[in-house]
């Protein structure tokens, strides 16, 4: 590790320690020619994950675009935004188990589903209107005769 104030690539390492979230590693740093002191973090390096959209086009996840579109669904319906990121957490690391680099994004429109579909039915419906594109009135009621025929 070059050193910001000499440039010296001699230096040793003083303290180490883990992050609040256990994400990263601090290290303090003692600089062997200048003496002076510094603070390095260590993290993993994640691949980005690549999406596969409709039209076949890829690009990367967007944790923000996934959760501004399930907190348009969660609109006045009393879902917290813990309860939100929480589902963020665990969408992002399912992604990241399935060990793939590129993932169809309908398995993520799912998901989401799924979890609005436990979590509150206004919402599960007001998504599903706009992820399945629905064209009319005719579209709505079918999803709810679908949503009402399951409970």
């Amino acid at each position: 590790m070059k050193c910001p104030f000499c440039g010296e690539v001699d230096n040793k390492v003083i303290d180490s320690r883990l992050s609040k979230d256990g994400s990263s590693i601090r290290r303090r740093r003692a600089c062997v020619a200048c003496s002076r002191r510094f603070t390095t973090y260590e993290r993993i390096e994640e691949i980005p994950i690549m999406i596969i959209k409709k039209d076949d086009r890829r690009e990367v996840f967007n944790r923000e675009k996934v959760r501004s579109g399930f907190k348009r669904a969660c609109e006045k319906r009393g879902i917290s935004m813990n309860v939100i990121e929480d589902f963020l957490d665990e969408l992002e690391q399912d992604l990241r188990e399935t060990g793939e680099k590129e993932i169809p994004s309908h398995m993520i429109g799912e998901k989401i589903m799924a979890k609005l579909h436990e979590l509150d039915d206004v919402a599960y419906v007001r998504f599903a209107s706009v992820y399945r594109e629905f064209k009319d009135v005719n579209d709505f009621v079918s999803e709810l005769k679908n949503l009402l025929s399951k409970q």
